[in-house]
């Protein structure tokens, strides 16, 4: 590991941005706007991080007040009122100069109606903004390596054509490796090594941006932050904890460590297959303010065959990890990991039951077929004739499968379940066979945990004190603490890396 008190320096910056992302794209472009020369660095072969990989909504508000009331209940007294305060206020200027990045490349932009997820007071005060259209923009061939459930590349093409309009240097396949600290912990440079393996000390004068994501591909940070095990990672392989790592390093505080965006998803029978692939993204709903009147095709049992919770939750994507989260001291495992989503004939042929969501130039792309036969052909699903053939799939009785069975039928005849409170417009019956079925497993889409900072973005300590010249943006130490707002990662990625830049840039040089 190479010297954090290092002197002696290979190459000189005002600014390094560790991480090429939006929040990365974001710290650049502010920092090199307010007068630094800026070295963005990405570990990957490509850029976009697991940014690319989002839908592409930016949380927008008109007004502060009601969302940082908003923003405060959902995460739970986990982050200072402060912090929320000047994260919201951010958040309501960021639209203009989102839209001013459009100029670059004709961006067309649209609103989509969108509300809060949680019927907290505030919750219908924001809406998403979103990139529809670049004239002559095709992800597939700009991106071949990239995919989104919607606008999350157009929303990184933006960034993408602002990064080289502007001449900022990009250097891909480095990684960063240390921060290197001065008299009184200031940051006074960092350790990188290039696509060649070698390392070198780059000085940066002003200070160094933490953008490079959190630590949903570290399966060690993972079992020591989180009980369950294991969560696949749903989309990216590159975020492995390096910031976190290198903020502790220097004496860094933490927070929201036990907080991650996500799910349950399909698990590839290929154990070489890195990512857990998503369930079909069915609309979300706010309880108590706009129910669930989606058809979800299937059900979740587990490892005994028996049904244990409800698999439509309010925001699926951001908590439909905890049902299967269960640890059970008498057995001494985790009898939900994995567990087994249950599908008939009808819900078979009612929609594609799987999509893939990835940035990764290594793997071959793997997209669900319309219908569900290639899934059903690779052993994704297994096809059973019977009951009895879904229960030796699964290794569970057959008898308390079957009746599991009766019982969730019985429950769509009700129209109420009873059980666990499912939306009652979502379910539907396991009637019709052939049935299948294939082993879901918790998923993990981003972190939420990382360094604390203020509301300048300023990394602190555990005494609540600035580490001198050292920054963050985005996924790397988010604010969410509890309950995730749809879309609130992409602002936060946009509104961190806008205030890193331009706070860094501001400082004085060190060596002045």
């Amino acid at each position: 590991m190479p010297d954090k008190f290092t002197d002696q320096f290979d190459e000189t910056y005002d600014v390094v941005v560790v991480g090429y992302g939006f929040a990365g794209g974001s710290s650049a472009i502010s920092a090199h706007d307010n007068g630094a020369k800026v070295l963005l660095i990405e570990k990957m072969d490509a850029p976009g991080g697991i940014s690319i990989c989002a839908g592409g909504g930016v949380r927008v508000a008109k007004e502060a007040a009601p969302v940082i009331d908003y923003v405060m209940a959902t995460n739970n007294g986990t982050t200072p009122r402060d912090v929320t305060e000047a994260f919201v206020e951010e958040m309501v200027q960021i639209e203009d100069w989102i839209r001013a990045m459009g100029k670059v490349n004709d961006a067309h932009f649209i609103y989509v109606d969108r509300p809060g997820n949680y019927p907290y007071p505030g919750y219908d005060s924001m809406s998403f903004l979103e990139v529809d259209d670049i004239p002559g923009y095709d992800s597939d061939v700009e991106f071949p390596h990239a995919r989104s459930h919607r606008n999350g590349p157009k929303l990184f093409k933006l960034l993408y054509d602002n990064v080289n309009e502007r001449g900022i240097e990009v250097r891909l396949s480095t990684k960063a490796v240390r921060l290197i600290q001065g008299p009184g912990d200031e940051i006074r440079g960092i350790w990188i090594e290039g696509p060649d393996g070698k390392q070198k000390a780059i000085k940066t004068k002003k200070g160094v941006i933490l953008a490079c994501g959190g630590f949903e591909a570290n399966y060690d940070m993972q079992k020591q932050y989180w009980q369950m095990a294991p969560v696949m990672t749903a989309a990216f392989r590159g975020n492995t904890g390096d910031g976190i790592k290198m903020a502790l390093d220097v004496g860094a505080d933490l927070w929201h460590m036990w907080h991650y965006h996500g799910s349950y998803g399909w698990r590839h029978p290929d154990p070489e297959y890195p990512f857990t692939m998503r369930m079909k993204r069915l609309p979300d709903w706010t309880p108590q303010v706009r129910e669930a009147d989606v058809e979800m095709a299937w059900i979740l049992v587990d490892q005994e065959g028996q049904r244990f919770g409800n698999e439509y939750v309010p925001y699926v994507q951001d908590t439909g990890h905890q049902i299967v989260s269960h640890f059970d001291p008498a057995t001494m495992s985790f009898p939900r990991i994995p567990a087994f989503a249950i599908v008939d004939q009808e819900g078979c042929d009612t929609y594609r039951l799987g999509a893939t969501i990835f940035n990764d130039t290594n793997i071959e792309p793997y997209h669900w077929s319309d219908d569900n036969s290639k899934e059903i052909e690779n052993g994704i699903l297994t096809k059973c004739d019977t009951i009895a053939d879904l229960a030796k799939r699964i290794g569970c009785d057959e008898s308390t499968l079957a009746k599991t069975i009766e019982r969730w039928n019985a429950i769509v005849d009700a129209g109420e379940d009873t059980d666990f409170k499912r939306p009652s417009k979502t379910m539907m019956k396991l009637s019709k066979a052939p049935y299948y079925v294939g082993e879901v497993w918790p998923c993990v889409s981003n972190t939420q945990g990382g360094p604390v900072h203020d509301g300048k973005y300023r990394v602190l300590n555990s005494y609540g004190e600035p580490v001198p010249r050292l920054y963050e943006a985005g996924e790397c130490g988010g604010i969410w603490g509890f309950l995730y707002l749809a879309g609130a990662n992409l602002t936060e990625c946009f509104v961190g890396g806008r205030v890193a830049g331009r706070e860094t840039a501001a400082l004085p040089d060190w060596d002045a």
